[in-house]
């Protein structure tokens, strides 16, 4: 084939497997013979739009089939894909689909009046719906039905641009990080290579296909090997565990939030979970008594580190090493490379603490429109810069300590969050936590733990504080409690530090619900 992309892997899956079954939704499933031909029938429609190589075509929805079908035709075409966050509010859709010049929106029908604001504030040519055309938008399953399918073999190199990922844009204009069909490819091998996935994968999909942790560490991956990937539009966790106990997932990714929900129901001491051979888990480290919680189930996790940037494996920790490795992130992916480094460039040595640089086939090729970020974010155009500071252990297993950000300098000592909170989660009462750092005349910072209680749970703030003295050093525990009802996250369960620091860093001490 001329197309070396990942838009020619369903055909290419189709001419190995075409009976195999790729794609379960509700109650329907589609084999790859069919995911082929539907397509190459959208593609033939988008071709008819006017799209052509090098345009974008983004997309704005829940898991669905259809999030890969687009990504797909998008790739046959020699188009760029542009997965869009569900959770942003239209005028930052906008933003997305103007930054990233994109001609084409296709869209859920729950997203239908974010999508049309946006569409309409951005100029977007054609607005494609998912539930039929009205309202301006044209219908997705008609031009299926009016696209051609004859053979389409577009000339795709492994270096093209296969999608522009927006990072999360905690701070500041989120940037679009603009991942080859190398990028995933190599990526997609890396996971193959080390978390085994065999061909009769039922691999469960509940994390957002628009991050890349749910898109490019899971579903992929198992797309490329030939298994069966399960799609959920939303995270339920009684319906996860229904799930996995109806149709025999092995395979699942989710994040701890996700996995601690799920245990805490009544049926999870019932559920047949015994079709599970991996949990993998990403977005956070994997706190203790979690990782407790499911090795009582004969249950242990994979854990990875990773970033949009990186499409996004970087390092890895199989599950036979989570127990003696505990707290670790692992080791790099077999094809990618990591360092260390100190604030004049040198590697640290083991034990210390420095920012882990990642360099790879996996990496990015820059920041869409953004040469001055590339170049900043990228050591010497190769060494990618995460921002994460680090130490590895004398066998090259790497810790992560926490944001270089988010570091704290307490008294002329540095003070990393991750740490602080992984403590606070031992105390009986506490469900969530995050840690940041506030001014004080006297040290210059101090450390606040915003925290949420499990429900009926009662602590106050010498409760909770009384409970880190004696397991940590005295600069590091926080000066003050805050007790909230809710803690800000991501689409991908990930704290937004920076609203925490907004909503809390000047808050009065005691219970603050969610303003």
């Amino acid at each position: 084939m001329l197309n070396q992309g990942i838009g020619s892997w369903p055909a290419r899956r189709a001419r190995k497997t075409p009976d195999r079954t790729a794609l379960v939704h509700e109650d329907r499933t589609w084999t790859y013979r069919e995911l082929h031909q539907r397509v190459l029938r959208l593609a033939h429609a988008l071709r008819a739009l006017g799209v052509e190589r090098g345009h974008r075509i983004a997309y704005l929805g829940p898991n669905h089939p259809a999030f890969l079908e687009t990504l797909f035709a998008a790739g046959a075409l020699g188009a760029v894909f542009v997965p869009l966050n569900i959770r942003l509010a239209a005028p930052e859709l906008a933003y997305g689909l103007s930054d990233s010049g994109s001609t084409v929106l296709v869209h859920a029908p729950e997203q239908a009046d974010a999508a049309r604001a946006a569409a309409d504030r951005a100029g977007i040519g054609h607005r494609v719906a998912l539930d039929g055309p009205g309202d301006g938008a044209l219908g997705y399953e008609e031009l299926l039905t009016a696209g051609g399918t004859d053979p389409l073999d577009e000339t795709v190199a492994p270096e093209d641009p296969c999608m522009i990922m927006y990072t999360s844009g905690t701070t500041g204009r989120p940037k679009g990080a603009v991942l080859s069909h190398a990028n995933i490819t190599w990526n997609s091998v890396n996971v193959l290579v080390d978390t085994d996935l065999a061909a009769d994968e039922v691999t469960l999909v509940v994390a957002p296909l628009f991050h890349t942790a749910g898109l490019n560490m899971t579903c992929l991956p198992t797309l490329l090997k030939g298994g069966r990937v399960v799609l959920l539009g939303a995270f339920d966790a009684e319906r996860v565990l229904e799930t996995i106990e109806d149709l025999h997932v092995t395979h699942l990714f989710a994040v701890p939030t996700m996995y601690d929900a799920m245990a805490a129901l009544p049926r999870w001491a019932t559920t047949d979970l015994s079709s599970l051979r991996t949990v993998s888990c990403g977005g956070a480290p994997v706190p203790t008594r979690t990782m407790d919680t499911y090795l009582t189930r004969g249950l242990a996790f994979s854990q990875g580190y990773g970033m949009t940037e990186a499409s996004p494996g970087v390092l890895f920790l199989d599950k036979a090493q989570a127990a003696a490795k505990a707290g670790s992130a692992g080791v790099p992916h077999f094809f990618t490379d990591t360092r260390v480094v100190l604030p004049d460039g040198r590697d640290a040595e083991p034990g210390h603490r420095g920012e882990i640089l990642v360099h790879g086939p996996n990496v990015m090729t820059g920041y869409w429109g953004r040469p001055a970020d590339t170049e900043a974010a990228l050591t010497d155009g190769h060494w990618l810069r995460t921002g994460d500071v680090a130490r590895i252990d004398a066998d090259g297993f790497a810790y992560i300590v926490d944001r270089v950000k988010d570091m704290f300098v307490s008294g002329g000592e540095n003070v990393y969050p991750a740490e602080v909170e992984d403590v606070l989660l031992t105390h009986p009462a506490v469900s969530e936590c995050a840690v940041i750092g506030i001014p004080d005349r006297t040290w210059g910072e101090v450390g606040r733990a915003v925290v949420v209680l499990k429900p009926g749970a009662v602590a106050d703030e010498p409760d909770i504080l009384g409970h880190l003295r004696g397991r940590l050093a005295k600069y590091k525990i926080p000066k003050s409690v805050v007790i909230a009802d809710t803690l800000p996250r991501t689409a991908s369960g990930k704290i937004i530090k920076p609203v925490v620091r907004d909503r809390y860093a000047s808050a009065p001490t005691g219970h603050r619900p969610h303003p």
